[in-house]
Protein backbone atom coordinates (compact mmCIF):
# COMPACT_ATOMS: atom_id res chain seq x y z
CA UNK A 1 0.00 0.00 0.00
CA UNK A 2 1.15 3.51 -0.75
CA UNK A 3 0.21 6.95 0.51
CA UNK A 4 0.36 9.91 -1.85
CA UNK A 5 0.63 13.59 -1.01
CA UNK A 6 0.43 16.30 -3.65
CA UNK A 7 1.99 19.72 -3.33
CA UNK A 8 2.95 22.69 -5.46
CA UNK A 9 -0.47 24.06 -6.29
CA UNK A 10 -1.35 27.69 -5.99
CA UNK A 11 -2.35 30.80 -7.86
CA UNK A 12 -0.62 31.61 -11.11
CA UNK A 13 -1.19 34.05 -13.95
CA UNK A 14 -2.29 32.76 -17.33
CA UNK A 15 0.76 31.93 -19.40
CA UNK A 16 2.77 31.07 -16.33
CA UNK A 17 4.09 27.78 -15.01
CA UNK A 18 3.76 25.53 -11.99
CA UNK A 19 5.32 22.24 -11.03
CA UNK A 20 3.22 19.85 -9.01
CA UNK A 21 4.83 17.16 -6.90
CA UNK A 22 3.42 13.89 -5.61
CA UNK A 23 5.41 12.27 -2.82
CA UNK A 24 4.89 8.60 -2.02
CA UNK A 25 5.37 6.76 1.23
CA UNK A 26 4.66 3.23 2.42
CA UNK A 27 6.13 1.64 -0.72
CA UNK A 28 8.68 2.78 -3.24
CA UNK A 29 7.27 4.73 -6.14
CA UNK A 30 8.88 2.38 -8.67
CA UNK A 31 6.27 -0.25 -7.81
CA UNK A 32 3.55 1.79 -9.50
CA UNK A 33 2.49 3.36 -12.72
CA UNK A 34 1.47 6.92 -11.94
CA UNK A 35 -1.14 9.29 -13.21
CA UNK A 36 -2.42 12.81 -12.75
CA UNK A 37 -6.09 13.72 -12.87
CA UNK A 38 -7.90 16.98 -12.31
CA UNK A 39 -11.37 18.08 -11.36
CA UNK A 40 -12.77 21.56 -11.83
CA UNK A 41 -15.70 22.81 -9.74
CA UNK A 42 -18.95 21.32 -10.98
CA UNK A 43 -17.21 19.08 -13.50
CA UNK A 44 -16.21 15.43 -13.65
CA UNK A 45 -12.71 14.25 -12.94
CA UNK A 46 -10.60 14.10 -16.08
CA UNK A 47 -7.34 12.45 -17.00
CA UNK A 48 -4.24 14.59 -17.43
CA UNK A 49 -1.15 12.39 -17.80
CA UNK A 50 0.34 8.99 -16.96
CA UNK A 51 3.81 7.50 -16.76
CA UNK A 52 5.16 3.95 -16.59
CA UNK A 53 7.20 2.45 -13.76
CA UNK A 54 10.56 3.82 -14.88
CA UNK A 55 9.30 6.67 -17.02
CA UNK A 56 9.87 4.97 -20.36
CA UNK A 57 6.39 5.70 -21.64
CA UNK A 58 4.06 8.62 -21.08
CA UNK A 59 0.51 9.38 -22.11
CA UNK A 60 -1.22 12.76 -22.14
CA UNK A 61 -4.68 14.12 -22.56
CA UNK A 62 -5.02 16.12 -25.76
CA UNK A 63 -5.96 19.19 -23.74
CA UNK A 64 -2.53 19.38 -22.11
CA UNK A 65 -0.25 17.81 -24.71
CA UNK A 66 2.63 20.10 -25.54
CA UNK A 67 2.14 22.17 -22.40
CA UNK A 68 2.38 19.67 -19.54
CA UNK A 69 5.11 17.14 -18.83
CA UNK A 70 4.87 14.22 -16.43
CA UNK A 71 8.08 12.85 -14.98
CA UNK A 72 9.21 10.74 -12.07
CA UNK A 73 12.20 10.42 -9.81
CA UNK A 74 11.94 7.00 -8.24
CA UNK A 75 14.97 7.62 -6.05
CA UNK A 76 13.05 10.50 -4.49
CA UNK A 77 9.74 8.61 -4.49
CA UNK A 78 8.20 11.54 -6.32
CA UNK A 79 6.26 12.10 -9.51
CA UNK A 80 5.98 15.56 -11.06
CA UNK A 81 3.69 17.44 -13.35
CA UNK A 82 5.35 20.41 -15.00
CA UNK A 83 2.66 22.75 -16.27
CA UNK A 84 3.63 25.46 -18.73
CA UNK A 85 1.61 27.99 -20.70
CA UNK A 86 -1.19 27.68 -18.20
CA UNK A 87 -4.69 28.67 -19.20
CA UNK A 88 -7.65 29.64 -17.08
CA UNK A 89 -9.32 26.38 -18.10
CA UNK A 90 -6.54 24.50 -16.30
CA UNK A 91 -7.98 25.68 -13.00
CA UNK A 92 -8.86 22.57 -10.98
CA UNK A 93 -7.94 20.36 -8.09
CA UNK A 94 -5.13 18.09 -9.26
CA UNK A 95 -4.83 14.53 -7.97
CA UNK A 96 -1.98 12.07 -8.08
CA UNK A 97 -2.83 8.38 -8.51
CA UNK A 98 -0.93 5.08 -8.39
CA UNK A 99 -1.75 1.81 -10.14
CA UNK A 100 -0.32 -1.60 -10.91
CA UNK A 101 -1.14 -2.04 -14.59
CA UNK A 102 -0.13 -0.26 -17.77
CA UNK A 103 -2.43 -0.37 -20.75
CA UNK A 104 -1.89 2.57 -23.05
CA UNK A 105 -5.45 3.64 -23.70
CA UNK A 106 -6.71 2.45 -20.34
CA UNK A 107 -4.50 4.83 -18.38
CA UNK A 108 -7.02 7.63 -18.87
CA UNK A 109 -9.56 5.67 -16.80
CA UNK A 110 -9.67 6.40 -13.10
CA UNK A 111 -10.49 2.75 -12.44
CA UNK A 112 -6.96 1.83 -13.52
CA UNK A 113 -5.58 3.38 -10.35
CA UNK A 114 -5.78 1.99 -6.84
CA UNK A 115 -4.44 4.80 -4.69
CA UNK A 116 -5.13 8.52 -4.68
CA UNK A 117 -3.74 11.60 -3.04
CA UNK A 118 -5.83 14.30 -1.42
CA UNK A 119 -5.28 16.80 -4.19
CA UNK A 120 -3.71 20.19 -4.63
CA UNK A 121 -5.52 23.23 -5.96
CA UNK A 122 -4.36 25.08 -9.05
CA UNK A 123 -5.94 28.41 -9.91
CA UNK A 124 -4.99 30.19 -13.11
CA UNK A 125 -6.04 33.82 -13.22
CA UNK A 126 -6.53 36.00 -16.27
Amino acid sequence: QVQLVESGGGLVQAGGSLRLSCAASGRTLSSYVMGWFRQAPGKQREFVAAITWSGGNTYYADSVKGRFTISRDNAENTVYLQMNSLKTEDTADYYCAAGNTWRTWGMAAASTYDYWGQGTQVTVSS
